[in-house]
């Protein structure tokens, strides 16, 4: 299990064969390509169903938003410690 905090204080645990998906993959390609709506699918298969929804209240803003700006600098976060606690 790789667990880790965001700088914003996100804690997070993913599998630590959770890149080992095609379906990650072809998500994060369509996200690359512009296709923002694969990014809750993407979600789901990094950190889950509840952990992606602890994330959205994470970033929540006062008026209920989740601000796609805010979610992304996080995934990218989870994503580059992920990288550094494997390696």
């Amino acid at each position: 299990m790789i667990k880790g905090k965001t700088r914003s204080g996100f804690e997070f645990q993913l599998d630590e064969n959770v890149m080992n998906n095609m379906e990650l993959i072809e998500g994060l390609a369509a996200v690359d390509q512009g296709d923002i709506t694969a990014l809750p699918k993407v979600l789901v298969k990094l950190l889950g169903s509840e952990t992606k929804e602890a994330l959205y209240n994470h970033v929540r803003s006062e008026d209920g938003r989740v601000p796609i700006d805010l979610l992304v600098e996080e995934v990218k976060e989870i994503f580059s410690a992920s990288k550094e606690i494997k390696n």
